[in-house]
């Protein structure tokens, strides 16, 4: 399939380009890329049939709404938890520090998805085909940080989008207990990347701002519709 994107069609809002430069990634290097193989993980709209035809509510409160919202979730954290497990079997890090950080994000996520699925049981939405070419690009000991620093940060403001539409305290439970943990994974590889060192970036920060911006269902999908790691 073809990685190619019209970007100004795609990302009206800018919510790619965002997320791109907070990885590190210039405008040119960005439209170059393409799919942004480097910059941020996700799928094609192809890829997330379930997810982008069943539009989350963010007025009706409902159990049937919960599930979406669960199953939006477990849709990321299957990329995501397909990410690092294939990071780590590549085993091409620019650091010990890099693949510690994998080797223990990737039990989390891989626990989050069985989370996810005990918890919808048959509901849950089946895991995504990857394109082995587009992953082993974004694992690569050059991109690997980058693509982490920017999952991560998607990861974090995706659950917040979704929190308040959340009708079952349990399912809210449920999503703080793994929104704390994604965001902790955020701040870490941020400190891994240099964020942490005396003189870094403000932008590049663990906690670079007071107030973190939630990500809505459309922006997020924005995001995996730009990459086409998923066959």
């Amino acid at each position: 399939m073809s990685h190619q994107i019209n970007l100004d069609q795609l990302d009206v809002d800018g919510d790619v380009r965002e997320a791109a430069e907070a990885a590190g990634f210039d405008r040119s290097t960005f439209l170059r890329n393409g799919a942004l193989a480097g910059a941020v993980v996700g799928a094609s709209v192809f890829g997330l049939p379930s997810i982008a035809q069943a539009k989350i509510s963010t007025k009706n409160k409902s159990t049937k709404n919960d599930i979406k919202i669960l199953n939006y979730a477990l849709t990321l954290e299957y990329l995501e938890a397909a990410f690092y497990k294939a990071a780590v079997d590549q085993d091409q890090f620019a650091s010990p520090e890099l693949k510690q950080f994998a080797q223990v994000v990737a039990v989390h996520e891989k626990e989050h998805v069985d989370f996810l699925k005990k918890g919808l049981g048959k509901a849950a939405v089946k895991a995504p085909k990857l394109d082995t070419s587009a992953v082993a690009t974004a694992i690569s000991a050059q991109n690997f940080g980058a693509t982490a620093k920017a999952l991560e940060d998607a990861g974090v403001a995706a659950y917040a989008g979704q929190g308040p539409n959340i009708k079952t305290r349990a399912y809210v439970t449920a999503a703080l207990s793994i929104h704390s943990v994604e965001a902790r994974h955020a701040a870490w590889i941020r400190y891994i990347l240099g964020g942490g060192a005396v003189g870094a970036k403000p932008a590049d920060y663990p906690a670079p701002k007071t107030f973190d911006k939630a990500r809505s269902e459309a922006g997020t999908l924005k995001l995996v519709t730009s990459t086409g790691l998923l066959a």
